[in-house]
């Protein structure tokens, strides 16, 4: 079934969510992300108030972008790299949010306006899902 801009985005968004807290290492953000078929974390609270979110892109940078170890240990270098950093150290805090009854457009438009590639969905301050463009092309176009 495709769905239209002017559905809500609780038609298309993900439930089955896995988040992970500030306080968690990067190593562990980077089991999460080779474990599930997944490229976003929403970054909450004991209570599953959003606080960030964490991307692979945001772990590449570290391993690849921010690495000065560029020899033939750098894989071992960036494990004890993983173990040490927090996802408080590399995640983006101020991300664009949106409620489950905003439309599709609506999360469209949040993607064409910035560099966000997945939208935390919330309730009162809690996150209840997460919408990405693969959301969207995937459930929004027809075969």
């Amino acid at each position: 079934m495709a769905f239209c801009a002017s559905d809500p985005v609780s038609k298309i968004m993900s439930t089955d969510l896995i988040t992970i807290s500030p306080n968690q290492t990067i190593e562990e953000v980077d089991r999460i992300f080779n474990e599930h078929a997944i490229n976003h974390l929403p970054v909450v609270n004991e209570n599953m108030n959003i606080l960030g979110m964490v991307s692979k892109s945001d772990v590449y940078k570290v391993s690849y972008g921010l690495s000065v170890f560029h020899n033939k240990h750098k894989k071992e270098y960036n494990e004890s790299l993983f173990r040490s950093l927090l996802v408080s150290d590399i995640m983006t805090e101020k991300v664009a949010s949106l409620s489950a009854d905003k439309s599709i457009g609506v999360s469209i438009g949040i993607f064409k306006e910035n560099l966000f590639r997945a939208l935390p969905i919330t309730e009162d301050g809690k996150v209840i899902g997460i919408v990405t463009p693969m959301d969207i092309i995937s459930k929004c176009v027809e075969n």
